[in-house]
């Protein structure tokens, strides 16, 4: 199994993600499932004293809540948390979009609601051995939706994808008016502020080098000590806004 996903971006850029294997994630999986445990654990007992005053309905409630628990949980965390429940985040294990995009709430939601899909009755270890058959150790929910599971690199600064449709970005005063500014410039600069956090530090220098430089001398974008990723994200929200593409 090769444990390397290029990725050939619309910008016709290889981006190369190491994909998490069995045992990573399969600890991961440990961590969380005990995580959901112990949670159901203390409602149980929470649920145990307040039953005293009405038995039925309290354990009736819990029992439907236990039953849907354990996909909230990896739901809401991957959904909401950039792809990453409290095992990956442990592991350094991220769940992406096949094209290296962050993993939708969508993505999410079917992902998880077909973990049943890998117990199929009298096809056991199914998920298992859709794992081993595909070439970036998919299972059933990853292939349904297009996501993979990746090691998060370790790097030096930390980025967010820049909130495009809230507020303006503290450093567009820099910025200029963006006149001759194109929707492809746009574009690879929207993915590539995305991708940002989930690159290699060299990777991150020579798409700095070969996408950000050029555009910045165009643009007369010049600001010292400023890291150049917090300049697109500046340059991103400042023309979605003027195009209203937000």
């Amino acid at each position: 199994m090769k444990d390397i996903a290029p990725v050939l971006t619309p910008e016709k850029v290889v981006v190369t993600y190491r994909i998490a294997g069995l045992n990573t994630r399969f600890a991961a999986q440990i961590l969380d499932w005990g995580i959901v445990f112990m949670s159901l654990y203390v409602l149980t007992i929470i649920v145990g004293i307040a039953s005293i005053a009405m038995q039925e309905v309290a354990w009736g409630a819990f029992m439907v809540f236990a039953a849907v628990f354990p996909f909230l949980y990896f739901i809401a965390l991957e959904g909401l948390w950039n792809g990453q429940t409290l095992g990956k985040k442990a592991l350094r294990l991220r769940v992406v979009m096949i094209d290296g995009t962050p993993v939708s709430f969508f993505a999410s939601l079917f992902r998880n609601l077909l973990r049943p899909a890998d117990m199929i009755p009298g096809v056991p270890f199914v998920g298992l051995v859709s794992m081993f058959a595909t070439p970036r150790f998919q299972r059933i929910g990853d292939l349904a939706v297009g996501t993979i599971v990746i090691h998060e690199p370790m790097i030096g600064m930390r980025f967010t994808p820049a909130p495009y449709k809230y507020g303006i970005h503290p450093l567009e005063h820099h910025i200029g008016s963006l006149r001759q500014m194109q929707m492809s410039d746009y574009l690879v600069m929207k993915r590539l502020c995305d991708r940002f956090p989930y690159l290699t530090k060299e990777t991150q220098a020579r798409l700095t080098t070969d996408i950000w430089a050029p555009f910045a001398a165009k643009h007369k974008i010049d600001v010292p000590g400023v890291h150049p990723v917090y300049l697109m994200e500046a340059v991103v929200m400042k023309y979605g806004r003027q195009q209203e593409l937000v």
